[in-house]
């Protein structure tokens, strides 16, 4: 595959409909010169000026997808437990498995991954992000949070011996001085934002019940932005959401046992949702729920109807599906399923491109303009209104290059 531009000439794309991240023009056409979109718009107003026409009849063509919540250094459970990758997979063997991943991810249309925490892999993801930025190999433009942040105790793997320490799957830090150096650190290695875990199961694999005060938050969440940067929270419980929103984090990830009233303060506070449907779909079905057949599992008739409540309170919904848990390169799954639980096609095609570099504060994508990169997909169809087009990829272009074609 060779991703060689030819110099000087740009290209003019010319599919049946453009998708801009907002809104659907039927017949319009783009031109990309350089790494950017130059012009977009109806034919007439956009005339070739020397460039290759590319023509792509039958696609429509969009922004270059952007997924809120990958782990390029993981790979499905039912191939081998989380447990196992963190504590028996060598990191070189989870950087050469992740370098394929990228790759994957790519090609099906992604053009932006935030990947939301390595693992147990240490730095590995700021490296990841280098070798795509240098061309050593393919991949999406990475916003990376490095080893995440957890309170002593609460993450895993665990079930062993009380005297014997086991590696984490992310940074054990508390209290005040001890976080404000994770940050910190964290930041200065690479981070271009921060996860945490405001709650998770404590104990051996109990329930999960909130993780870090909500003092101990907003010290993050402060740290934090003094050099920019949001945070991201993983949390599921209503009172880990609650410490979460009210601590200024951007985006809460899963959020399973939300409340209308845990919505109403998200949708006032500004936080965004980042569902992960189908990494419970996932979960579930490695699990022996066989999808179709069986009805479904309690957990997941209730994300069903919290991502109703979520929907109805009006929270903004980021496109994000915890790939890595499940297959790279099958990231559209999440899309379909946001459609299958209650959102309109086209909002869930908003979701993945301009909602998401909105949140995620990416300016320079996740619209089809002039001036913005040209990351760039045409798909067969209209996603816009049968979503399972997404998955039909005909074309990716990264930053004016074709990686598909």
């Amino acid at each position: 595959m060779s991703h060689r531009r030819q110099e000087a000439v740009g290209y003019l794309l010319r599919p049946d409909r453009v998708f801009d991240g907002e809104t659907v023009h039927e017949g319009w056409v783009v031109r990309v010169k350089g790494d950017k979109i130059e012009a977009v718009g109806p034919p007439a107003s956009v005339p070739a000026d020397g460039s290759e026409v590319v023509d792509l009849k039958g696609t429509t063509l969009m922004p270059g997808l952007i997924e809120g919540h990958s782990h390029l250094l993981l790979h499905p459970y039912n191939e081998t437990p989380w447990d196992d990758q963190v504590l028996k997979e060598a990191r070189s063997l989870r950087v050469a498995r992740a370098t394929v991943h990228a790759q994957k991810t790519l090609q099906a249309g992604f053009t932006t991954v935030r990947d939301l925490g390595t693992e147990g892999a240490e730095y590995d993801d700021v490296g990841l992000k280098q070798a795509i930025n240098q061309g050593i190999i393919a991949g999406p433009r990475m916003i990376v949070v490095t080893k995440a942040l957890i309170a002593t105790g609460s993450y895993g793997p665990k079930g062993f011996g009380p005297d014997i320490t086991v590696p984490q799957g992310a940074e054990e830090a508390d209290g005040h001085d001890a976080l404000i150096q994770a940050v910190r650190r964290q930041i200065g290695k690479g981070a271009d934002a921060i996860k945490i875990y405001a709650d998770y199961r404590w104990g051996l694999m109990a329930e999960a019940r909130p993780t870090f005060t909500l003092d101990e938050l907003k010290l993050i969440v402060e740290v934090a932005r003094s050099s920019g940067r949001g945070v991201v929270a993983h949390a599921g419980t209503a009172e880990g959401m609650r410490r979460a929103i009210l601590a200024g984090c951007e985006t809460v990830e899963h959020g399973d046992a939300g409340t209308p009233e845990i919505f109403a303060l998200m949708k006032k506070q500004g936080t965004a949702l980042c569902p992960t449907l189908a990494a419970g779909d996932a979960i579930s079905q490695y699990r022996g729920w066989k999808k179709g057949q069986d009805p479904e599992p309690e957990r997941m008739k209730q994300k069903r109807a919290t991502f109703k409540q979520a929907l109805d309170a009006g929270v903004t919904i980021c496109a994000g599906g915890d790939v890595g848990v499940f297959s790279h390169g099958d990231n559209a799954r999440e899309l379909v399923l946001m459609v299958d639980y209650g959102m309109k096609p086209l909002d869930v095609m908003r979701s993945v491109t301009s909602t998401n570099a909105d949140v995620f504060h990416l300016a320079d994508r996740g619209r089809v303009r002039a001036g913005l990169l040209a990351d760039l997909v045409a798909v067969a169809g209209d996603p816009t209104k049968t979503i399972t087009d997404v998955q039909r990829v005909q074309v990716v272009m990264k930053g004016g290059v074709f990686f598909k074609r």
